[in-house]
């Protein structure tokens, strides 16, 4: 990348967010609410650049966090869905074999040769996510979300490490590919399993706790026009009670938010015990969660107060 290249995607992007108040007012615009911690974190990663590794339970806002901040930079966001097996034909490239046949064909029936390095050539390539990212144009840089890489393996991460250290990647066939205009790569991790420290050293970190129940509530209010004030902060606090129950998957803020929808779906003007137990399913997505918490009525009290 020229140093001109260079400096004006970085003067593109300083316009848009010079400062982390700047970028953290442009977030809550786009009806993401985070801390000033989140909002430092996400400006790093945006003026260093430095890969951002967030942590946190599923459902606090991890995902959401990177699609927001493509949103305010008005730049793609381009997303690389981790899972376990994922490999480079996923996630960097692979070649595009039937068109490879049908030009093996198309030669042999000129009765010309075809070498191997027409064969394999950029013409002949499919570009994934992480190869996407590299080559986007700008003027802004991408944001490239490698989500849930907790869920690959080790190989995967070590594949990824020249990627991030770098903003590069080595195709065999055609050498070395670095980015015009370096990707902002945000990761996510659920701490199914931990990540090497190998891939932390390259990165930023930020853990994402569960907010807290009156800020759960203004985002169920922003998310959820139709429902009330009560509503919204009646099923915040329920939420935030339920989490405190031995269940096998605690809800986060989306399934506050598809709680609040539902019962604001029934005509629901405020948080009501015998509402809450029928919608029980928009929340708590396995039959022992629910068993549980119809055996526990503490959090009906605390979502109806």
């Amino acid at each position: 990348m020229s140093r001109a290249a260079r400096v004006g995607a970085e003067d593109a992007v300083r316009v848009l967010v010079p400062d982390v108040d700047t970028l953290a007012a442009a977030l809550e615009a786009e009806d993401y609410l985070t801390d000033h911690g989140l909002a430092t974190a996400l400006f790093l990663a945006v003026s260093l650049p430095q890969p951002l590794l967030l942590e946190g339970e599923a459902g606090v806002g991890k995902t959401e966090a990177a699609k927001t901040l493509a949103r305010v930079l008005d730049t793609p966001l381009i997303r690389l869905q981790c899972y376990e097996g994922i490999d480079s034909a996923e996630a960097l490239y692979e070649w595009n074999y039937p068109r490879q046949m049908l030009g093996i064909k198309l030669a042999e029936s000129r009765h010309e040769p075809l070498a191997d390095d027409e064969l394999f050539s950029a013409d002949y390539l499919i570009a994934r996510p992480l190869l996407g990212a590299l080559q986007h144009p700008g003027p802004r840089p991408a944001v490239l979300l490698i989500d849930e890489v907790d869920r690959a393996d080790d190989e995967f991460e070590a594949f990824t490490l020249e990627l991030l250290a770098e903003s590069s990647v080595t195709i065999p066939e055609l050498g070395t590919v670095r980015a015009t205009h370096p990707p902002i790569v945000i990761l996510t991790s659920n701490r199914t399993r931990d990540v090497h420290d190998a891939l932390r050293r390259r990165c930023l970190y930020h853990w994402i706790a569960f907010p807290p129940a009156d800020q759960v509530a203004e985002i169920v209010r922003r998310r959820v026009p139709a429902s009330s004030e009560r509503l919204a902060l009646g099923t915040a606090y329920a939420v935030s009670r339920l989490r405190g129950l031995r269940l096998q998957k605690h809800p986060g803020i989306a399934e506050a938010v598809d709680w609040a929808a539902a019962l604001a779906a029934l005509g629901v003007e405020r948080f009501e015990v015998d509402t809450a137990r029928m919608t029980l399913g928009s929340v708590l997505k396995y039959r022992e969660d629910q068993e549980l918490a119809r055996d526990d009525d503490a959090w009906l009290a605390v979502g109806d107060a």
